[in-house]
Order: C-alpha cells, then structure tokens, then sequence
C-alpha cells in the first residue's frame, strides 16, 4: 500500500454523560484498502460539524443509528478524488460525501457526487448550500409556511439554519426576527443578514424585549434551541401558528438529573388545543425531492444577494473535537467547519 492510503482518524473513544469531553475521542492512524471496483479513495478538504452529531454519540433510538465506539465520528464532508475505480469519477474531482472526522477515505461512487468548485467555495455545499441551507428552506417551506405580513421567529439566528430561515423569510415577504447570544452576533443578524429585529437571549429581560419585537405576536417559530427560549416564545405564538422543530440544542447534553423539573407537557398541550398551533418535527431529508429547487433558489438568491451566509473555518482534524464541544456551548459565529486540508 502506498502513503496515499494512509489515513489519520477520529473515533468515539467513549459515550459522554452531559456534555462531551475530549477524552470521549480519540485519534487513530491507519491504512485503507485499495478501492475496490464501484468505489473511490478520496482526500477530505472540508468537514462539516453540526449540532446532530451530539445525539450519535449517544446509544438511543433515534431517527439514525448511533455511531459505534471505535467509530469514526460521523460528518459530511467535502473531497478530492485521489483514485478512482469507477468510470463516473475521475482524480481530481471534487464531490461532497459522507466520510466523517478523517482525512482520507474510501467511499462507494454510487454515494457521493461532484460539486462545481467554480460556482461558489466548496465548503458552501457543507453549509448554505447544503444541509444546513436546505433545512431552513424545507422547514420554512413545508411546515412554516410564511404568508407576506406576517411575523417568523427563528432562535440560534447567526448559525447556518437559523440565519437562513430569516433571510428566505424575508424573501417570502415575511418579517423576521432573530434571537442570538451575545452583541456581536446579533450586530451581525441585524446589520449583515438584514432582519428586522434581533434579541439576545442572554439579556436579563429577554422575554420582554421579545414580545416587544412581535407587537403582532408570532406566526411562525423555526425551533432550534428550546430551553428558555422556547419559554419566552411560547406565549407570544398566535392562533394556528406553525413551529417546524428542527433542533433542541439546549437540551443535547441533558442528562437524567437535569431534566428532572417542572412538567412543561400539559401546559404546551394546553396551547396547542386552545391556539390550533401546529409543532411538526423533521428531517431535512423527508423533502429530498426537493433538494433541486433549493440548489437553484439558493443560488439565484446568493448571486444577487438577498442570501448571504458566514462561515467560521477551523484549520486541523485534530482540533475537531475542542471546535465541536464549542458548537454545543455556542461558541461558533457561522457555519463550523474544520478545513482539514489546504492542498
């Protein structure tokens, strides 16, 4: 085997109890296999981390299996062909995969697919153009639903999802209003991404800042956060509004003791009977069909500016595991993305 199969790796070394620590990972160099016919032995450039990849590491039912110990942790990623036994792809292709926290990997042709690295920087298929981009615009599409006129409220508003559902909901002729931690993030929602209001969630009186953003209560609230934001949102949503609940970050490193509190149920239900609300979970993936018309809105809507996006580029796998606990405590400002190689 050449060096060209050799890949350094990052395993789940152990499942965390809470939030992760970096001994839950562990880093490993090994030798692949030659690709065998159908397949492809790529060079990984980008890594995608994402707040999913919390509830992998836990061994729970879930809409997808947890990753294994001794694992490679999960991610998309972004590649360049490296050799090729399949006539679809050739070295030097970039494509988009599935490969995980590695530098190199075999992958099956008939599972990834080439990117044009000249329309747009690559990594944007790991973020606004990807999964992330496409979960807002499905979300926001099938389940929020926004009319023009009316008030959408997305949490998490300087990250990937969240600052995507209030940009595409003002294209949809909504007003929209981002919830974010701290000054400059939410400097950046206001002043960069163009929404019409924005409130830090750290503030001592956030819940009363925020009803005074939503003087015509709240039509539809993208959930990704949950926790105490959800408390202040709750009571402004109005009658048949439409939360698409997406993510609950706060809640990802919960262990048993900390949710043991006050039953939020009854109440919750309480609202959904007596408002007609509508709380629908999903997976950006339940809308595939409609991966084609995302790809060319998006990128008419990046090209003349009405979508603009962020990214916070980490250099070096090694660093993967400190750069996602960070993600979990919301220390990324953009999309998080670990560059894993520069050639």
């Amino acid at each position: 085997m050449s060096d060209k199969q050799i890949t350094t790796r990052i395993v789940l070394a152990s499942r965390p109890e809470g939030r992760p620590k970096p001994d839950n990972f562990r880093l490993e160099t090994v030798r692949l296999p030659e690709p065998s016919k159908g397949e492809v032995l790529l060079d990984i450039l980008y890594l995608s981390l994402d707040p999913y990849m919390r509830g992998r590491m836990d061994d729970a039912k879930s809409y997808a299996k947890p990753v294994a110990i001794g694992a490679v942790m999960e991610g998309g990623t972004v590649a360049r062909v490296v050799e090729s036994a399949d006539p679809a792809f050739k070295p030097g292709d970039i494509v988009l995969s599935h490969s995980g926290w590695q530098s190199r990997a075999i992958a099956k042709a008939s599972e990834i697919r080439k990117l044009d690295a000249k329309a747009y920087p690559v990594s944007t298929a790991l973020g606004v153009l990807g999964m992330p981009g496409f979960t807002a615009y499905a979300g926001l599409r099938n389940i929020g639903k926004p009319k023009p006129g009316e008030t959408v409220v997305v949490a998490a508003a300087s990250g990937p999802v969240g600052s995507a559902v209030g940009q595409i909901a003002r294209i949809m002729g909504a007003r929209a209003v981002g919830i974010a931690g701290g000054r400059e993030k939410c400097d950046f929602v206001r002043d960069e991404l163009g929404f019409d209001a924005v409130i830090d969630h750290r503030s001592t009186n956030f819940a009363e800042e925020l009803a005074a953003a939503c003087p015509r209560g709240i039509d539809v609230y993208f959930e990704n956060v949950g926790g105490h934001v959800w408390s202040a949102v709750a009571p402004l949503l109005n009658d048949f509004a439409r939360v698409p609940v997406c993510g609950l970050i706060a809640h990802y490193n919960a262990t048993a003791a900390d949710l043991q509190g006050p039953d939020r149920l009854p109440a919750t239900m309480r609202d959904i009977l007596k408002k007609s609300l509508l709380l629908r979970g999903f997976i950006q993936r339940e809308f595939a069909d409609q991966r084609p018309d995302f790809e060319r809105e998006a990128s008419a809507w990046i090209a003349s500016g009405r979508l603009k996006y962020r990214e916070d580029i980490v250099d070096g796998l090694e660093n993967a595991p400190a750069a996602f606990i960070g993600l979990l405590d919301g220390k990324n400002f953009g999309k998080l993305v670990i560059r894993v190689s520069n050639t």
